[in-house]
């Protein structure tokens, strides 16, 4: 009998260093300093689902990095606990409304495996910090603000709820006349590619215009099983995007990253946001230079399908909400003509418009 997706992930995850040591050997968990890795571990919930546990081919490669604690999480420097201050924009409890016209839904509070980068690791995995109690209070505000058109469920991973919890908060929304587009955000076809069932899909399907923007972060993790699980929700005419994070040791390889968006695409997902990691506490050790996320957006424009660039950008910190990075393709403006320089760094000289009646711009 084939067993559940629940039954797979309570049995076959690693969930605790005594269950990592078993499967990697001893000598690869802790590098003797086991007691401060126990805490970096209990610090931030841990588990690796079945998936990625198959996909680590070594102790230290960019899957083992993504999930296995280190004691580097201890060393705070200048990371926050909460460094987009989704907390101080949240109105009620698992909402927070920092844009105009869309907000952010918390509708979960566990992931099937726990990134060490995780923006909200100060509550995600603590169903205390993501009452799901509370969500009555969360759908009362979207009903009151008639300027909210766009929500993103997030989490934890919503996915991971069950399918009448999934229908009944997807029905609950769609109730709400001005909200317009639903949005998920979800690991669970890298993470947990099982889910993704005929019933699972049979449900979204209902909740058009509904999108889902996934997360892979290496080409590594687009397994067959997880490519079958994007296509089954493609058939299902969910558009599916991907927000990537980049992470030092991970993806920061212009090669990599470009295998990652091209492989995405073929899954039939369009690549959306390339963010730089946060500056969270906990999670420094993971974070590059701005110019190396320059750099990898400048080794794909022009020498991919533009739609394989997704997005560079920073989530800023204290809430400033995400802002666009681009590589410097303008060399001068001038009233008669703009210089530019194209991906290859060749030169080229575009004409301003003829304005024949300056005055005109004035009235």
């Amino acid at each position: 009998m084939t067993e559940t997706w629940q039954e797979l992930l309570r049995k076959k995850s690693i969930a605790s260093l005594e269950a990592l040591a078993a499967r990697f050997g001893p000598e690869h968990v802790g590098g003797g300093d086991i007691a401060r890795l126990r805490q970096a571990a209990e610090n931030f919930e841990f588990r690796i689902s079945p998936a990625m546990v198959d996909l680590i081919q070594s102790p230290g490669d960019p899957i083992w990095k993504q999930y296995v604690p280190t004691v580097q999480e201890l060393e705070v420097h200048d990371g926050l606990v909460d460094s987009l201050e989704e907390d101080a924009n949240s109105p009620v409890p698992n909402i927070t409304h920092r844009y105009p016209d869309r907000a952010l839904f918390l509708v979960s509070p566990v992931c099937a495996s726990y990134c060490r980068f995780c923006t909200r690791r100060r509550k995600v995995g603590d169903p205390e910090k993501i009452p799901m109690s509370q969500l009555e209070s969360a759908f009362r505000y979207l009903e009151e603000h008639h300027e909210i058109r766009d929500v993103i469920m997030s989490g934890g991973d919503p996915l991971l709820l069950s399918d009448r919890r999934i229908d009944d908060i997807c029905k609950r929304l769609r109730a709400i006349p001005h909200l317009e587009v639903l949005r998920i955000g979800s690991r669970i076809p890298c993470h947990l590619p099982e889910r993704i069932t005929p019933e699972l899909c049979a449900i979204l399907k209902q909740y058009h215009p509904l999108y889902i923007n996934t997360h892979f972060n290496h080409p590594d993790e687009l397994t067959p099983a997880a490519v079958k699980a994007l296509g089954m929700l493609a058939d299902a005419g969910i558009p599916l995007g991907c927000q990537t994070v980049l992470l030092k040791g991970v993806n920061d390889d212009a090669d990599v990253m470009k295998e990652l968006m091209q492989r995405l695409l073929v899954a039939r997902v369009r690549p959306y946001y390339i963010y730089m990691c946060d500056q969270v506490a906990g999670a420094e050790h993971f974070r590059t230079t701005v110019q190396k996320g320059l750099e990898i957006i400048k080794a794909l424009r022009g020498w991919t399908s533009g739609l394989a660039v997704p997005h560079f950008v920073i989530d800023a910190p204290g809430g400033g909400g995400k802002i666009p990075l681009l590589p410097e393709y303008v060399v001068k403006v001038t009233d008669t003509e703009i210089v530019l320089r194209n991906y290859a760094g060749k030169v080229y000289h575009y004409k301003q418009p003829l304005d024949e009646s300056p005055a005109i711009a004035y009235l």
